[in-house]
C-alpha cells in the first residue's frame, strides 16, 4: 500500500514539474519576444525586466530542488519495491522449506535461495552426522571448480577455519570479497544448541560481487528456518524409517 502511494506521489510531483518548466520557457520566451520588440519606457522596463529576471531564477532554483527531491524520491521508490520483492521471494522460500518434511525436497529448497536470494554460484551444503564430528556433503554446486578440494566426495572431515569456527560455535562467519577465493560465507545451521549442518558459499555470480548488510540478515534468516526444516525432516525420516521396520517385524511375527 504504502508503495502504492509513494508510486502516485511521485507521478503527481514529476507532472507537477513538468507543467511548471513549461510554464518557465513559456515565460522565458514572452520575455525574448518582449526585449526583441523593444521597451517604450526603458527605465521601467529595465526595472521589470530585473524583476522578472529574478523571479524567473528564483523559480528555476526551486524546480531544480524538486527535481533533486524527485530523483530521491524514485531511487527510494525503487529500493523499497526490491526489499519488498526480496522479502516476498523470501515468504515464499520459508513457506516452501516448511512445507515438506522429505530431507531431499528441503535440500532443493535451501539450492533455490542459495541460487536465486543470494546469488551463490557455487556452494556446498553441509549436514552434520548425528554422534560425529564429520560431515555429509549433501549438496555441492560447482565443486569441481572448487581449488581447496575440501568438498570433493561424500564428506567434509574439517580443514577450513571458516567453516570449521562456524560448525564449533554456531556463529555466521563471512570471508573472501570481490576478488579473492575461498569462502564467502559460513552460514552455520542452527537448532537452540543444535547444529545440524552448515551451507557454505564459495562463489557469487558476477553480478554480485559482495554480500551487503540486507543479505547477512537474509542469511540470518535462512539459518534459522532452514535448520528448523532440516532438523523436522531428519527426525520424521527417521521416525518413519524405524515405524517401518517396527511393521515389518510385526508382520513377520503374525507370519510365523
Amino acid at each position: 500500500m504504502r508503495e502504492t502511494v509513494s508510486a502516485d506521489l511521485l507521478v503527481e510531483l514529476t507532472t507537477a514539474l513538468d507543467r511548471a518548466k513549461e510554464l518557465l520557457g513559456t515565460i522565458a520566451e514572452q520575455r525574448t519576444v518582449s526585449a526583441a520588440e523593444g521597451p517604450t519606457l526603458e527605465g521601467a522596463a529595465s526595472d521589470d525586466g530585473s524583476s522578472a529576471d529574478g523571479r524567473i531564477q528564483e523559480l528555476e532554483g526551486r524546480l531544480s530542488d524538486r527535481d533533486k527531491d524527485r530523483q530521491e524520491l524514485t531511487s527510494r521508490l525503487v529500493e523499497a519495491e526490491h526489499q519488498l520483492g526480496r522479502l516476498m521471494n523470501l515468504y515464499v522460500a520459508t513457506f516452501q522449506l516448511h512445507a515438506t518434511l522429505d530431507p531431499g525436497e528441503v535440500q532443493a529448497t535451501i539450492a533455490e535461495i542459495a541460487v536465486d536470494l543470494l546469488g551463490a554460484e557455487r556452494f556446498a551444503l553441509l549436514l552434520r552426522e548425528e554422534g560425529s564430528s564429520i560431515c555429509e556433503i549433501a549438496l555441492a554446486r560447482g565443486r569441481e571448480e572448487d581449488p581447496s578440494g575440501l568438498y570433493t566426495g561424500d564428506s567434509y572431515h574439517g580443514g577450513d577455519p571458516l567453516v570449521d569456527a562456524a560448525l564449533e560455535d554456531g556463529i555466521l562467519r563471512m570471508g573472501a570479497s570481490e576478488g579473492e577465493s575461498g569462502v564467502v560465507a559460513a552460514v552455520p545451521l542452527r537448532v537452540q544448541d543444535a547444529i545440524v549442518g552448515v551451507l557454505v558459499v564459495l562463489k557469487l555470480f558476477d553480478h554480485k560481487s559482495i554480500l551487503r548488510a540486507e543479505d547477512r540478515d537474509l542469511l540470518d534468516l535462512l539459518a534459522a528456518h532452514a535448520a528448523s526444516a532440516l532438523f523436522a525432516a531428519r527426525v520424521y525420516s527417521n521416525t518413519d524409517r524405524k515405524l517401518r521396520t517396527l511393521e515389518s517385524l510385526v508382520q513377520l511375527v503374525r507370519s510365523t
